[in-house]
């Protein structure tokens, strides 16, 4: 059943004389179900030209400028010139009445510039699939996101001031919202056809215009735009060019967790390892880093392009993390390779743990965007586990130590320190120093096991950073205190049952 109504034939004439293809005059008159748009082109065109036969060989043609002629067949070769100004978009009517350009053979769209004409047929289609099916990627679904250029909106916006000026002298009104978008009309018309020819589900994800040009279209008055832009817009030499066609995956995420809580973690076993790449002025400080040496064996498996690497805090460059880790997660950009078994990540794991003595990993594993979330949820109720080894500068004695264990949740005020300042903000942080466990070593030295808020400095809390840290180690034993040593022991972040089961779930769509 052809979709439009005597309603809109005075509209749908008027846009085929200026040159406007089947699909874009379906688009103006507000048709919204899928089926006509998938019509083959010359079946559409072929009843459009049926749906407009008129009475004793009769055609009305009206635009904004000149004024409205009412022409007979044979007296329109003569007359047609005169409704371009500037010579482009020439119209004819061949012997069974049908309008056609003499631009070129495809009769291009004066508002889609071919996109709904020749960027929906089937041999566009297998272009696009060769290219996709090239790439190398493995997938199981696919987003399909395109756009479009600018001037498609500017002339979609002529036709539409062209449209609502011929409906207004019938007394009816046409919105901006009245029109079916271009790239939903595409969407109707094309996602079947890249679904069927891959064999996966199709997604859509389309730009429209560019934001200025958007923003330009709705401040405009509609008489300065007639002045500077044809109104019907004039019909195009050539159909527009594609001028590129990309391919690219989702994201992959991958953590490192324990068995036992399904929390991420790596160990640190080196004290003269940064987390990330030490760089100062451009210059490379330390030849590696936590993040490089696991990143380095994921972006080789997964064939990926880049990587963003983040953790539940961060260590000195000095210390090491020991006991159950430091959670962490990467997120693999545009992988090509995203299938694995359970073994293969092993694999990969123990590749990991191989390639160094620096660092150790735990059982890795693929997570979803989501739960990475939760890695960074309740940074500042989070505890953790540090033994340092401290120097103090008067001879001690065991017992000058021992009244540190019978401290409990001992509040401090930490300005920022000296250290770090040039990175962070100058402000002063609470923070609770939560137990404190002593061992004797020697008339300068001693061991300090101490539990804390996630946050706190511990050098600083050892030495005062100036006074900066009050109260520090230094003025509760009225000494100068310096750490030597520092390692961090345990990271008392627990997944909740939630996250536990997200992760479950997450895995089991990989495997």
């Amino acid at each position: 059943m052809f979709p439009l109504t005597e309603e809109n034939k005075h509209v749908a004439q008027l846009l085929l004389s200026t040159g406007t293809c089947p699909r874009c005059i379906f688009r103006f008159c507000g048709v919204d179900f899928h089926a006509p748009y998938k019509l083959p082109y010359k079946e559409l065109l072929n009843e459009l030209q049926k749906f407009l036969e008129t009475e004793k060989d009769e055609l009305i043609l009206e635009v904004m400028n000149p004024p409205p002629k009412k022409i007979r067949l044979q007296e329109l070769e003569d007359s047609i010139d005169n409704l371009s100004q500037n010579g482009e978009g020439r119209i004819s009517v061949s012997q069974d009445g049908s309008i056609a350009s003499k631009n070129s053979n495809l009769n291009v769209c004066n508002v889609c510039l071919g996109i709904l004409q020749e960027f929906c047929e089937k041999d566009f289609v297998k272009k696009v699939c060769q290219k996709v099916e090239a790439s190398g990627f493995e997938f199981t679904s696919l987003v399909f996101s395109v756009s479009f250029p600018p001037q498609l909106s500017v002339r979609e916006h002529a036709a539409w001031l062209l449209v609502k000026q011929e409906m207004g002298k019938q007394s009816l009104s046409l919105g901006r919202d009245d029109i079916v978008q271009l790239k939903e009309a595409y969407k109707w018309i094309t996602h079947p056809l890249f679904s069927e020819e891959l064999g996966v589900p199709i997604d859509g994800k389309s730009v429209f215009t560019r934001m200025a040009v958007m923003k330009a279209l709705n401040k405009i008055k509609e008489e300065d735009f007639l002045k500077q832009f044809p109104c019907p817009p004039n019909s195009p030499k050539a159909v527009c060019t594609v001028l590129e066609i990309e391919c690219a995956h989702g994201a992959v995420f991958v953590a490192g967790c324990l068995i036992v809580s399904f929390s991420g973690r790596y160990n640190k076993y080196s004290r003269n390892l940064p987390q990330t790449p030490w760089i100062i002025d451009g210059e490379r400080k330390l030849e590696s880093s936590v993040e490089e040496l696991i990143s380095d064996h994921l972006l080789a498996v997964f064939k990926a392009e880049s990587f963003n690497f983040s953790s539940s805090g961060r260590e000195d460059v000095d210390v090491r993390t020991l006991g159950n880790g430091r959670p962490f997660a990467i997120e693999l950009v545009n992988p090509h390779r995203v299938h694995f078994t359970s073994q293969e990540i092993k694999e990969l794991q123990q590749k990991i743990n191989n390639s160094s003595n620096k660092i150790q990993v735990r059982d890795l594993q693929l997570v979803t965007r989501e739960a990475i979330g939760h890695m960074k949820e309740g940074e500042e109720e989070k505890t953790k586990t540090y033994s340092a080894l401290i120097w103090t500068d008067k001879a001690i004695q065991k017992k000058d130590i021992e009244f540190l264990n019978d401290i409990k949740d001992l509040k401090i005020d930490q300005k920022t320190p000296l250290r770090v300042l040039h990175r962070r903000p100058l402000a002063v942080r609470a923070r609770v120093i939560h137990s404190m466990e002593t061992q004797y070593v020697d008339e300068h030295h001693f061991r300090l096991r101490l539990k804390t808020q996630a946050g706190t400095y511990i050098k600083e809390f050892v030495h005062g950073d100036f006074g900066r840290t009050k109260p520090n180690i230094g003025s509760l034993m009225n000494v100068t205190a310096d750490i030597l040593e520092l390692d961090v022991e345990v990271n008392h972040l627990l997944w909740n049952a939630h996250w536990q089961s997200e992760f479950n779930q997450s895995y089991a769509l990989w495997h």
